[in-house]
């Protein structure tokens, strides 16, 4: 369905404002210099048992400019959206660039782009979420809850929503002028089953991950709630009844569900240039995998290959235009299981672009509102299924003694996204190729290069699903962004399974 952008968005003095920012930034003697406007509008419900517990709407407007003089940074941004305060913001950004020139060791530099004039963009949705009334968004959460309070074993059901409407424009010195708009959700419900005897609780999440789609998706497309609805109850049961896992080695069978968040940890954020070079240390640190290893760092066994993509339909990450004014692309991290590249911005380009054989940004900023500058943030960093369509079945069935992997929780991670630990929702035994019930208290562990050298294979493209977050962090002060992982089932050999209880001294 073709959707046209806002209109109260493309009602605001976009043009007016960019262009005295910019031509006041030129005046001053800024060699490059960029006008960010934006407004973004989120909404987030929360139901306990069926019955609405909070609600949120709220629209967050403003402008940024960022200048390059003398070679270095310079950053303002403001609310008051009149050519007096854009002006005023960008005579700012200058002083503060001038500033910073006295202090800084290297020169600001950007990598080339294309321009593009007066261009739109408009992610994939079928029904914009903030059309839809809150009172039919808070019914469906509730009936929704009322199946899963209805069955046997239920003893709260919680449930929310969160949704977001982003317009943004963009307009530099060198004549890109865009306009896009993004709608994302994330939806939520969780089972809680309570024993009343021994008071011991367990807890069984939906999967459904968050994504760059509209209503539809909580009304059936994109993902199948009925029969997940209807098969929670039961899950949530054998959990409860389920024996604590023997700690040891086991072959694991890992489902999209969960392997999004490893992919996440230990090669969406080990993979950022800024990240490896020591330019980013917050939010468990920078990286082992440093430029010095491209072309050679073996990150995973053959059958590894991982892209970074800001196209990729209904990713969170999927872009028109970074927040540089660069056009959303795919290119390659892991190939075959060697290191063969880096998400990089324009600055990050020009620094170590001849290093990697690159000459442009793959579009990696972003700024989470318009009050922060744009960072290097992460693309929709995804495993590549099969040429052929194994099935999640099929990798079970080479397995003699392992354990299948759904849905994620917990996890932790080392300063060099080297070393790592993960939970999930559900853990089934595997016992001579078939699924023998679940278990309880599993986490796995490993390193970053010897869990990814033990994957044997990966399920085909009917394995293939996109998860992600609303919330991955970065940056201080702290921004959060939204990324997609796309990733099939994948089989893992031999690796170390812990006993959270046991591990917990309990």
């Amino acid at each position: 369905m073709a959707h046209e952008i806002d209109q109260r968005f493309l009602a605001l003095p976009r043009t007016a404002l960019a262009d005295a920012a910019l031509q006041r930034a030129r005046d001053l003697g800024a060699s490059h210099a960029d006008f960010r406007l934006e407004r973004l509008r989120s909404q987030g419900l929360s139901l306990r048992d069926g019955r609405l517990e909070g609600s949120h709407d709220g629209e967050d407007v403003g402008f940024a400019v960022r200048v390059v003089h003398d070679g270095a940074w310079g950053f303002a941004a403001g609310v008051d959206l009149t050519v007096d305060a854009v002006v005023a913001a960008a005579s700012t950004a200058v002083q503060v660039a001038k500033v910073s020139a006295r202090m800084s060791t290297e020169r600001i530099e950007l990598a080339a782009e294309p321009v593009y004039q007066d261009a739109q963009w408009i992610s994939s949705y079928l029904v914009n979420p903030f059309d839809v009334p809150e009172t039919e968004k808070v019914a469906l959460l509730a009936e929704y809850s009322q199946r899963l309070l209805g069955a046997a074993g239920i003893s709260h059901v919680t449930a929310g929503l969160s949704q977001v409407l982003e317009g943004k424009f963009y307009a530099d010195t060198a004549g890109t002028v865009v306009t896009q708009q993004r709608v994302r959700v994330n939806p939520s419900i969780q089972a809680l089953s309570v024993d009343a005897e021994s008071g011991r609780f367990e807890t069984m999440d939906s999967i459904a991950p968050p994504v760059g789609r509209g209503w539809e998706y909580l009304t059936g497309t994109g993902w199948d709630w009925d029969t997940e609805l209807a098969s929670l109850p039961s899950l949530l049961a054998e959990k409860m009844a389920a024996p604590s896992v023997e700690p040891g080695r086991y072959d694991l069978v890992v489902d999209p569900s969960n392997l999004w968040l490893t992919i996440h940890e230990s090669v969406g954020h080990a993979t950022e240039l800024d990240r490896a070079l020591g330019y980013e240390a917050n939010y468990a640190g920078t990286s082992f995998a440093t430029p010095d290893q491209i072309g050679t760092l073996r990150y995973g066994s053959g059958v590894m290959d991982v892209t970074g993509d800001r196209t990729v339909e209904h990713g969170l990450a999927t872009v028109g235009w970074d927040d540089e004014g660069v056009a959303g692309q795919s290119w390659d991290i892991v190939r075959s299981g060697t290191l063969v590249g880096y998400q990089l911005d324009r600055r990050m380009a020009a620094l170590l672009g001849a290093q990697l054989g690159v000459s442009r940004s793959n579009g990696c900023a972003f700024a989470d509102s318009p009050g922060h500058v744009p960072i290097q943030r992460m693309a929709n960093v995804s495993l590549a299924p099969a040429s052929s369509d194994v099935s999640t079945a099929d990798l079970i069935s080479g397995v003699e003694r392992g354990i299948y992997v759904v849905g994620d929780k917990s996890w932790s991670i080392d300063m060099q996204r080297y070393n790592f630990q993960f939970t999930g929702q559900r853990f089934f035994e595997i016992r001579n190729g078939r699924l023998a019930g679940q278990l309880r208290d599993v986490a796995y562990q490993s390193n970053t290069l010897d869990f990814w050298g033990s994957m044997e294979a990966v399920g085909g493209p009917s394995t293939w699903v996109l998860g992600g977050a609303f919330n991955c962090g970065k940056a201080q002060p702290g921004q959060v962004a939204p990324v997609s992982h796309g990733c099939p089932s994948a089989l893992f050999r031999d690796v170390a399974i812990l006993n959270t209880v046991q591990e917990g001294g309990r």
